[in-house]
């Protein structure tokens, strides 16, 4: 089986959870047509929520329902990464989004711009109702850390730097987010958990992501970016840096696919006191399945 369908596999024991969720995340969603169902579609699209499957993966691993306040908080994290996205698309002038028209596309930059700061909103109104002053702290900082990742990598565009300055942005960019959607979530459990074990294993599985993400972008297309897309717009990653700064980037990826199962391995080691039972079974199955590129 391929990446989707062994990840579907995977998914599906979310899928209660996730129904919810996507409810959630509509349900602010008031604004004028055509805007206002073109958004909805967009939120509600197939996509592959994995922040929010890990999240409900753990929280049921510990054998723990989630309580409607902690997928009201996944339904946050979620409008947030949509927002992302959508400014995402301005940035690379994507034409395409999970098969269909992008907001940009649609309209224009403008309102694509206006149309993510909404969602934003949303989400930090939902945040505050939940009336957690540390989720709320905790959030901000995180959507600090993607902003200035993003501003980073566009200063340093062209420029080759080192594997930490490369690690920094990941986290930045992406591992916060998942560490922000795995500790919150069970910062609102009733019962006491690690918070700084299960933070280090979600900024793990964040980086290793994103890793396999920037392999894919050497080695194959994923329909909405071209193949070496990163390259030719100056964003030099692992594959790059580590690939001795020559044109020839097969080193370079099988010294990041090293790094990537380095951050792989010690995602595993971190759900290892974890319960016996099947959704710690899907736990490791993802981070088998990050390691497929």
């Amino acid at each position: 089986m391929n990446f989707k369908s062994r990840y579907e596999n995977i998914k599906n024991l979310a899928k209660y959870e996730l129904s919810i969720i996507e409810k959630k995340m509509i349900e602010r969603i008031n604004t004028r047509e055509p805007l206002n169902t073109l958004l909805k579609g967009f939120l509600t699209s197939p996509s592959k929520r994995i922040r929010s499957v890990l999240a409900i993966l753990y929280s049921k691993a510990l054998e723990e329902d989630l309580s409607d306040e902690q997928l009201e908080f996944l339904s946050v994290v979620e409008l947030v990464h949509n927002a992302s996205l959508i400014h995402d698309d301005i940035i690379d002038e994507s034409k395409l989004r999970r098969g269909h028209k992008t907001i940009s596309a649609e309209f224009d930059n403008k309102l694509a711009v206006i149309s993510g700061d909404y969602i934003l909103a949303i989400s930090m109104e939902k945040l505050a109702l939940l009336g957690n002053t540390q989720l709320l702290e905790n959030f901000s900082k995180t959507i600090k850390q993607m902003c200035l990742g993003e501003i980073n990598q566009n200063f340093d565009r062209f420029k080759i730097g080192t594997i930490e300055d490369y690690i920094e942005k990941t986290k930045n960019k992406t591992a916060y987010l998942f560490e922000t959607a795995l500790t919150g979530c069970i910062m609102l459990s009733k019962t006491y958990h690690n918070i700084e074990v299960i933070s280090q294993l979600a900024t793990n599985i964040g980086v290793a992501f994103q890793i396999r993400d920037d392999i894919s972008n050497m080695t194959s297309s994923d329909n909405s970016k071209p193949i070496k897309n990163d390259i030719k717009e100056g964003i030099y990653n692992a594959p790059v840096i580590l690939g001795d700064k020559s044109d020839n980037y097969h080193s370079g990826i099988e010294k990041t696919k090293t790094l990537l199962n380095n951050y792989v391995q010690s995602a595993k080691e971190q759900i290892q006191q974890l319960p016996d039972n099947k959704f710690k079974t899907a736990l490791y199955e993802f981070l088998e399945l990050l390691k497929d590129v």
